[in-house]
């Protein structure tokens, strides 16, 4: 059992740390016995002398080199209470008042021993003064990463780093980090319990579980030490969930990692592929954790929004785009940002919805993430530019929306969009009654310049019966259903009206071929399959040959 013991700063008692060997528990108590109450830091091995065991010569610098070790995680230029011996010769005779030369004779020839006093002096055994401690200005950045991969077993620099002190209403010293790639496993951005920071009050660790006390979920990846001066060492879970001091610290922690998450924003080349610099990487890794704080945390829109990234229908295949920018490139008479929702970039670039926005060189943002949608709705706008989903009936450009498309299935201006009805029939643990009442209506637009719907005009003015045109009528609206993203009902009947569609184009040609004499030509194909055909039937002409 290791004793620790150290003087509270304010002077008015003494705390003790205990902790056993090969456990990861300790305790924290306050000093009652006033025969060890002392002035500067010293530690005891109690166990070793309680055994019958004694500390050898060749193990002194072994715990001297322990004790240095862990005291520079709290503290620097302390002492260890060392005990020395003092050797000297002492006479056994007293010397006579007067000296004579007979005096001086016997001083010689007197007898002498050797007397041991036993003293206590201080040796300094930490001179490295702990990384948080130190002035910013004198620490490197190779000192910085060597101390993020011993503490949190890292194998990769950092992204980013932010070394910084507050002071006013709560005084404490931080070391924040940005991963350079996201944890997996059960550190996944649903649990908001990590290890990532770790707690010291007055430079004792306290405990590195916790629950987003001090950081948002959102901001969970987040690393780093925290070593405030007001808490006290007996902190608890229900103190930091209740305590005014780490209220305020959660702020200035949040702030101070959009700080520094806004620095690795400065390193993006615009001319250059996002995924190639820094801030590729952290997107890459970390970009679903800030749309999750455009859902959690509305205070800090004005922090995470300049941040986010999407794909553009202007953009390069794997190329994605701020809101800054998309803001500077908009048409003059834009006052909106558009947006589409879809399961895939490719369905996105595809959609019939931005014919007419292609022609009229109008940007769109492609939200091809689950959680975008989401995200978006929770902005509702940025720089007074509202968010406007290009899939709504109430679309500026209704009726000039198809250019080359037939027909469309455009989404109520309430409910759900197509996408987003795509993704709650999908929840395992959705709730399958509010479908109906969130499922927004569907409006059917059609491109009256189409060869088709100018072809079904006339066939329902000549015939308002046909059948024919009736069935190409109910294929084109399903047709429209997929093509907008939603999903058809009964899949199976779709399919047996595409074979029925096509059944009645393959008979129209083979008709025209034979020229129709008598039956078509998908008769023809059936007659000539059904007649009968005598099977061939080879014997091998010798033994061994087929």
């Amino acid at each position: 059992m290791w004793d620790f013991s150290q003087p509270s700063l304010s002077l008015n008692g003494q705390y003790v740390w205990e902790g056993k060997a090969n456990s990861s528990s300790y305790t924290i108590r306050e000093e009652s016995d006033p025969a060890k109450l002392m002035e500067l830091v010293s530690l005891s091995i109690s166990s070793l002398m309680t055994k019958g065991l004694h500390i050898q010569k060749e193990s002194r610098s072994l715990l001297r080199t322990i004790l240095s070790l862990f005291l520079s995680l709290f503290t620097c230029g302390k002492k260890n209470h060392t005990l020395k011996r003092l050797r000297f010769m002492r006479n056994l005779q007293k010397a006579p008042q007067e000296k004579t030369i007979q005096t001086l004779r016997c001083i010689k020839k007197r007898k002498t021993r050797t007397i041991v006093e036993r003293y206590w002096d201080w040796d300094l055994v930490n001179e490295t003064q702990p990384i948080r401690l130190r002035n910013p200005k004198e620490v490197s950045v190779e000192e910085y990463n060597e101390f993020y991969k011993k503490t949190f077993n890292e194998y990769l620099d950092p992204l980013a780093s932010s070394h910084f002190t507050t002071e006013g209403e709560v005084e404490f010293r931080s070391i924040l980090y940005v991963p350079s790639v996201a944890q997996t496993g059960k550190d996944d951005i649903v649990n908001p319990k990590t290890k990532n920071i770790k707690l010291h009050v007055k430079r004792v660790f306290i405990s590195d579980d916790f629950d987003g006390e001090l950081f948002p979920r959102y901001l969970s990846f987040i690393k780093g030490v925290v070593d405030p001066n007001d808490l006290p060492l007996n902190v608890s879970r229900e103190i930091l969930q209740e305590s005014r001091i780490v209220r305020i610290m959660r702020k200035r922690l949040v702030r101070k990692a959009f700080d520094m998450i806004q620095g690795i924003t400065m390193s993006e080349d615009p001319e250059a592929s996002l995924l190639l610099d820094d801030f590729g990487k952290f997107w890459d890794n970390f970009g679903k954790y800030l749309k999750l704080g455009c859902i959690e945390d509305r205070e800090n829109h004005k922090r995470i929004a300049p941040l986010l990234r999407f794909f553009s229908s202007q953009c390069e295949e794997a190329d994605m785009i701020s809101l800054d920018s998309y803001i500077e490139s908009m048409k003059l008479d834009q006052k909106d940002i558009y947006y589409i929702a879809a399961d895939s970039l490719a369905s996105a670039r595809s959609t019939p919805f931005l014919e007419r926005l292609l022609e009229k060189d109008i940007e769109v943002l492609f939200l091809v993430d689950s959680i975008d949608e989401v995200a978006i709705q929770n902005l509702k706008s940025y720089k007074e530019k509202n968010f406007v989903d290009i899939t709504k009936e109430d679309f500026d450009l209704i009726s000039k929306r198809l250019s080359n498309s037939p027909c469309v299935l455009a989404s109520g201006k309430f409910g759900w969009s197509a996408n987003m009805e795509r993704l709650m029939k999908s929840q395992t643990v959705g709730d399958t009654s509010n479908l109906e009442f969130m499922r927004s209506r569907r409006v059917l637009e059609i491109n009256p310049e189409h060869s088709i719907i100018r072809t079904l005009n006339v066939a329902c003015k000549m015939s308002p019966d046909d059948e024919e045109a009736l069935r190409a009528i109910d294929l084109l609206y399903d047709t429209a259903l997929m093509s907008s993203g939603f999903t058809p009902e009964n899949p199976a009947l779709l399919g047996g009206k595409i074979c029925e569609m096509m059944n009645i184009a393959l008979c129209s040609k083979w008709n025209s071929i034979s020229g129709g004499a008598g039956s078509t030509g998908y008769e023809q194909v059936n007659s000539n399959l059904q007649e009968p055909v005598e099977a061939e039937i080879v014997e091998p002409s010798q033994k061994g040959q087929f």
